[in-house]
């Protein structure tokens, strides 16, 4: 295992413990994994962005220190109101997919859910011969849809949503 991943399962391992935000000193964290600082911050910045659903928050000097929130929702409204903000008017296959995989996580979406949002704004479906950010706009469009279906699925039985298949 590469000390990113170490890292940041330790971090993901004391959220789970804990609670949805936990406080860390750079420099301890650093001193634990012996390596530098900079490396933290590396993990910090590319594995816990709000892509990942997590906020940070850092304060720097003698009694600084790096909180990490994991963004909650706590309704459908909400979640689709965040992810409309996340999501705005174009999305990269690589964010797209840090989204899908941080719902799946968190059991908004099952992995059968997943895996069709995931295979619907892949590059290879998306493979038209139009501009990157043609395609950003439209995979966009395509989860956005995805996920309100997600967000409706708990407020429709099942039958309701069976007859809306016919």
């Amino acid at each position: 295992m590469r000390l990113s991943d170490a890292i940041e399962q330790f971090i993901k391992t004391m959220m789970m413990e804990d609670a949805p935000q936990i406080e860390l000193k750079r420099n301890e964290l650093a001193e634990y994994f012996r390596c530098a600082p900079s490396q933290i911050n590396y993990v910090l910045a590319t594995r816990f962005t709000p892509e990942h659903g997590y906020v940070i928050e850092s304060r720097r000097g003698g009694g600084g220190y790096i909180r990490i929130f994991r963004i909650e929702h706590d309704s459908s409204r909400q979640l689709l109101y965040t992810l409309h903000e996340r999501i705005g008017d174009s999305i990269d296959e690589h964010a797209a997919a840090n989204l899908i995989q941080q719902l799946y996580e968190r059991e908004i979406a099952t992995r059968s859910e997943a895996l069709l949002m995931q295979s619907a704004i892949s590059a290879q479906a998306l493979s038209l011969p139009i501009p990157a950010e043609m395609k950003n706009t439209l995979r966009a469009k395509i989860l956005k849809s995805m996920l309100m279906q997600i967000a409706c699925k708990d407020q429709h039985s099942s039958k309701e949503g069976q007859h809306a298949l016919r």
